[in-house]
């Protein structure tokens, strides 16, 4: 449906775009991703024939767009731009009556009220029609002009930004509509700046950073948190959103890195919060024995911490064991979320271990050797004393390395 080969595109001096290649399918919702300036809007505008290319074939339906006339192109091809300001006062339904301008002849200014009306309906504006658009909020006039990428029944549309001036229920009806618009045999891209909307929505999402396609496939492809620090210069958390099942991106700034190894033994949701606490914080996090398909386990392998893991519902291996074994003597604390976590049910560990029932009353801290114990209420607590316990390893590695001495030292 939309296709592109090779585009290049400088504006003046300056190279915008290098050596796109994309496809859109029918009944395909595609999303181009990426930081601000990166060349999203740039593609849409080489899509619907804005910009002309200095290299490379755009191709809607089959045929080359620079082989279109205006009115044949706009047949094939709708635009809702981010930019929703309209310069003269028509009322909503005029501006939507303009998205049958292609199919009218110079003497023919009548218009079709059928397709109209639809788009009206479908966008929920029908009530807003004999209102100025001059008069109209920002997220209302989004949906106006969506309506008249609807009245021109076009095969491919093209969203730049659509949800940026919308509310959070009417973002949410616009990508349900586009999406239900794709089922119809059409094709739809867009740039979007929401990743979480572009993950629950979209089939497939396009990386885009300094004018080239980085990286494409699946949401849960795309969004892994070292391709969103690379592109947007900033740490993320992609994790699973749990009512949709879709990637969640969170946005956590620079997040401090500790020289300091966490590792945490057990699973479920108590696991899973003692993973996120100690990751977010900056501690080195390992895990492990987790089942496949906890809670836990996805959390962990959407922030790539290392972890062992084990078939659900069955005993885990003695190989299992000892490479949880080995991460833990590694670590300079270990986090239990249960006292019989495995492999620490029946296997004695050197490293200081931390007794983690995050949320309940019973939540205690042990010392190596079962000595006193001292009681945690919260995960900021339990940051408070894994902090205490790696302070702790890392003043005694400094010890060890100053009485072992130099090599000089030692003749």
């Amino acid at each position: 449906m939309i296709r592109l080969d090779d585009i290049t595109l400088s504006l003046g001096d300056v190279s915008v775009l290098d050596e796109i290649t994309l496809s859109v399918d029918e009944e395909e919702f595609v999303a181009l991703v990426g930081p601000n300036g990166a060349g999203k809007t740039s593609i849409l505008r080489t899509v619907n024939g804005i910009f002309e290319p200095d290299s490379g074939a755009v191709e809607i339906d089959g045929q080359r767009v620079t082989e279109l006339t205006a009115k044949a192109l706009a047949r094939r091809v709708a635009t809702v731009p981010q930019d929703t300001h309209v310069d003269f006062s028509f009322t909503a339904e005029q501006l939507v009556e303009m998205g049958r301008t292609p199919y009218r002849s110079r003497l023919d200014w009548s218009f079709q009220s059928d397709p109209v009306d639809a788009a009206l309906t479908r966008t929920e504006t029908t009530h807003l029609r004999d209102r100025p658009v001059d008069e109209l909020s920002g997220g209302e006039r989004q949906r106006i002009l969506l309506a008249r990428a609807l009245a021109q029944e076009p095969r491919a549309l093209v969203l730049d930004e659509p949800t940026a001036n919308l509310d959070i229920n009417h973002q949410i009806q616009m990508l349900q509509l586009v999406r239900s618009i794709t089922t119809e045999g059409r094709a739809a891209i867009a740039a979007i700046h929401d990743l979480e909307l572009a993950a629950r929505y979209c089939d497939r999402l396009l990386l885009v950073e300094d004018g080239a396609v980085q990286v494409r496939g699946p949401p849960e492809t795309v969004l892994s948190h070292d391709r969103l620090a690379t592109a947007f210069e900033t740490e993320t958390a992609v994790t699973t959103n749990p009512v949709t099942g879709t990637p969640t991106v969170t946005a956590l700034g620079d997040r401090p890195k500790l020289d300091s190894h966490v590792h945490v033994a057990g699973s479920g949701p108590r696991a899973t919060a003692a993973i996120r606490t100690l990751w977010r914080t900056g501690f080195e996090v390992t895990a492990g024995i987790l089942p496949e398909g906890d809670v836990a386990t996805m959390l962990a392998r959407r922030l790539d911490v290392d972890i062992v893991t084990s078939h659900a519902f069955e005993p885990p291996s003695e190989s299992q064991r000892e490479d949880a074994l080995a991460l833990a003597e590694g670590a300079d604390a270990v986090v239990r979320t249960s006292r019989d976590s495995p492999p620490f049910d029946d296997h004695p560990t050197s490293t200081p271990s931390v007794h983690a029932d995050i949320g309940s009353a019973s939540v205690g801290t042990t010392s190596v050797d079962g000595g006193q114990t001292t009681a945690i209420e919260d995960s900021a607590e339990l940051v408070e004393t894994v902090r205490a316990y790696t302070d702790n390893s890392n003043r005694r590695d400094r010890t060890d390395e100053s009485e072992v001495g130099s090599p000089t030292d030692q003749k």
